[in-house]
C-alpha cells in the first residue's frame, strides 16, 4: 500500500509540475527479473525514473541514507536496500541478484555516482557482475532534464521538463556463456550497457 500510494503521488507531481515525458515504456518486460540501467545526473533520478515504471521497482541506496531511522523506514518501504559505495559491496550484490532471481525489477545507475557535467561516465563492473550472476535482461534508460530541476549543489527545485527514455532489452546470455572465466566479462557487460544508454542520449539530441 505504501509503495502504491507514494508511487502515484510522485507520478502526479512529475506529470503536473515537470511535464515528464516517457518514451519506450513498452520496452520494459511486464514480468520477470529485469534491470533498468539509467544514466545519473541528479538526486531526483530515482523517483523520476521509478515513478514512470508501472512495476514495483527495487533500488540500491547509499548506506549513509539509512542512518536516520525514519528515512531508513521510508527507503525500505520504497523497496530500497543499502550499498556501501566504493567497496565492491558483496552483500548488496547478493541482495540485488536474489531479488532479480525472484522475478523483481531493479533500477540501477551503472556510473555509480552523479555526472557533474551531464557526460556519460564509465560503467562500474559491479553492475556487470549483477547481470552475469542473475542472468537478467537489461533495459537501458536515459533521463534528461532532472539536472535542471535540481542543479548540483542547489537546494531549490525548478519546474523544468523531464524526459525518460527506455530502450529495448539487452540479453547478455550469449556473452556470459561464451566468456565464463574471462576476467573482463563484468566490465565488458557494463560497457555494453553504457553504449545502450549513449544510443538513447543520441536519439534525444
Amino acid at each position: 500500500m505504501f509503495y502504491a500510494v507514494f508511487h502515484l503521488i510522485f507520478f502526479i507531481i512529475a506529470k503536473v509540475f515537470f511535464r515528464v515525458k516517457v518514451i519506450g515504456h513498452s520496452n520494459i518486460p511486464k514480468k520477470g527479473g529485469v534491470i533498468i540501467a539509467s544514466n545519473h545526473v541528479s538526486y531526483l533520478d530515482p523517483p523520476f525514473v521509478g515513478c514512470v515504471i508501472s512495476r514495483r521497482v527495487n533500488y540500491m541506496a547509499r548506506d549513509d541514507l539509512f542512518r536516520n531511522p525514519v528515512f531508513a523506514w521510508i527507503l525500505r518501504k520504497w523497496k530500497a536496500f543499502p550499498v556501501k559505495r566504493g567497496t565492491g559491496d558483496s552483500g548488496a550484490i547478493k541482495e540485488a541478484v536474489r531479488r532479480l532471481k525472484k522475478g523483481e525489477p531493479m533500477l540501477l545507475f551503472p556510473e555509480g555516482t552523479r555526472s557533474r557535467d551531464g557526460r556519460l561516465r564509465e560503467g562500474k563492473a559491479g553492475v556487470g557482475m549483477i547481470v552475469a550472476l542473475s542472468g537478467a535482461k537489461v533495459v537501458p534508460a536515459y533521463i534528461k532534464g532532472s539536472e535542471e530541476v535540481l542543479p548540483r549543489d542547489s537546494k531549490r527545485l525548478r519546474f523544468k521538463k523531464v524526459i525518460v527514455s527506455f530502450g529495448k532489452p539487452i540479453d547478455f546470455t550469449g556473452m556470459i556463456e561464451e566468456n565464463r572465466g574471462n576476467k573482463d566479462l563484468y566490465s565488458d557487460i557494463s560497457k555494453r550497457i553504457m553504449e545502450g544508454i549513449a544510443e538513447l542520449k543520441e536519439e534525444l539530441l
